[in-house]
């Protein structure tokens, strides 16, 4: 049952860092995944995956309120090993270059509580063929990537399907403390919106399902805070 927690991080504040901006364009030297790109990660990935199985995502982000494909339905499940943590800079999306952003993604250590998401069987194929677009774009940088896990859910072990963030990439920003990430997210604005909206998504998402994590809780707060300070040094006029 969900607890009735009061978020700081509100639509009215999310809105205060909200702007128009247009859509920047890939980095330079960026290489797209392309067609044969994806056939083969998803032959490589769902090569020991029998073909009458459903196939199930662990959704940890985004997927949780925003599905890129139908599921057919979902179950809370625990993830030992792995963590959620803005943790991949990007300067597209929910950033630009001159004020990037950062990406939730799943990095090493602890553990995480979120969902896994059942895909049928008869659809599955196609269905991840959708995901794997939406979650893996670059060719030579790879922020993330498809990976086989075992999560915990009820009393039953799933082997589910994950994107976790790969470390060697450029774009990993693990060491950011949580205040840095904060003074992040409480300014970066990309074509798809602002860092603090996906965080008040994710959080409001998770706490509806009846899962609290406790950082991205502290993350949410210290987040409006920082919105709410800037909007009334705005606001003040000077003397």
């Amino acid at each position: 049952m969900a607890v009735n927690r009061r978020m700081k991080l509100t639509p009215e504040l999310v809105a205060l860092v909200h702007r128009s901006i247009p859509d920047t364009g890939p980095n330079p030297g960026f290489v797209p995944m392309e067609e044969e790109d994806y056939e083969r990660l998803a032959d490589e990935i769902l090569k020991d995956h029998p073909p009458h199985d459903d196939l199930w995502i662990f959704a940890y982000g985004s997927l949780m309120w925003r599905p890129e494909c139908e599921i057919d339905g979902q179950e809370i499940a625990l993830l030992n090993g792995w963590h959620r943590k803005f943790c991949i800079r990007i300067s597209r999306w929910r950033g630009t270059p001159e004020n990037p952003g950062l990406m939730m993604a799943l990095d090493r250590g602890g553990s995480c509580r979120a969902v896994v998401q059942r895909l049928a069987a008869k659809t599955a194929r196609a269905r991840f063929d959708q995901l794997l677009r939406r979650e893996t774009t670059s060719k030579e940088h790879p922020t993330n990537r498809p990976r086989w896990v075992t999560v915990q859910s009820g009393s039953q072990q799933r082997r589910a399907i994950v994107f976790s963030v790969v470390r060697s990439s450029p774009y990993y920003s693990g060491s950011f403390s949580m205040e840095e990430t904060a003074a992040v997210l409480s300014r970066a604005v990309g074509h798809w919106g602002s860092g603090a909206e996906y965080l008040m998504n994710t959080v409001k998402q998770l706490e509806n399902l009846g899962v609290h994590d406790r950082n991205l809780w502290r993350l949410q707060e210290l987040v409006a805070a920082r919105i709410a300070a800037h909007s009334e040094v705005v606001a003040t006029p000077a003397l």
